[in-house]
């Protein structure tokens, strides 16, 4: 991993923190069970396992969750060591081509279904965490890939809070029928985030021959290319 770390790799791991720190401080939907709220962070974070590669675009995830937590002068709490680990799950699903992430998902399965009040709503997990180990089949697609990074980030998410918290029965499954619209929710912006950089990135190279992003484009998914359709 850090032979593949050049001068290209650090810059563009900066302007993500930047990006990251900035998205942050724009709030989206509140996190049923917390004080927290999703932001735009949960959008871009992602993606940078898409641009920097798995570890280093967790690793870019972890420092703007750290800056974050010291600029807003949090307290230390459950909820915010909860609230580190989903991106960072989502930027590796993201970002990474091994069919070992699919363990991520597994795993929350298992443990969800091992907790008292989990084994309790046992179709809570059944019906949303094999969806990201079916879609590392189609990762290739950009919506596949999204919608799998959002559902291993939820995945992640929920089981720390149901063993931090021990939030009842009735909260999981009035959760049924909001995680499907919010989890498209997220996968729509977090795909639509990866085309816009990807495609700013490309004019950039274009317009002003900056050969240094051109290892950063995806050409599979330029708004003009002909295979954009079969990727997304």
């Amino acid at each position: 991993m850090f032979k593949k770390i050049n001068k290209k790799k650090i810059l563009f791991f900066i302007i993500f923190v930047i990006l990251g720190v900035i998205a942050f401080r724009i709030p989206f939907t509140h996190i049923i069970g917390s004080k927290q709220t999703f932001t735009a962070f949960d959008f871009i974070s992602p993606i940078t396992g898409g641009f920097l590669g798995s570890w280093l675009g967790a690793a870019a995830v972890g420092v703007v969750e750290i800056i974050n937590f010291f600029i807003k002068g949090m307290q230390f709490s459950a909820t915010t060591f909860i609230r580190f680990w989903p991106a960072i799950a989502a930027a590796i699903y993201f970002g990474t081509k091994s069919k070992w992430i699919n363990l991520v998902p597994l795993l929350c399965i298992v443990l969800f279904l091992a907790h008292p009040i989990g084994r309790t709503v046992w179709y809570y997990p059944i019906a949303f965490w094999f969806i990201p180990i079916l879609c590392s089949f189609g990762k290739q697609r950009l919506s596949l890939n999204a919608l799998g990074a959002t559902f291993t980030a939820h995945a992640v998410g929920s089981t720390a809070f149901l063993y931090a918290f021990g939030l009842p029965a009735a909260v999981w499954k009035s959760l049924m029928t909001v995680v499907p619209v919010e989890r498209l929710t997220f996968a729509v912006g977090i795909a639509l985030s990866y085309l816009i950089i990807n495609n700013i990135l490309n004019y950039l190279v274009k317009k002003f021959d900056i050969k240094q992003l051109k290892s950063f484009v995806n050409e599979k998914l330029i708004l003009n290319s002909k295979s954009l359709k079969s990727n997304l």
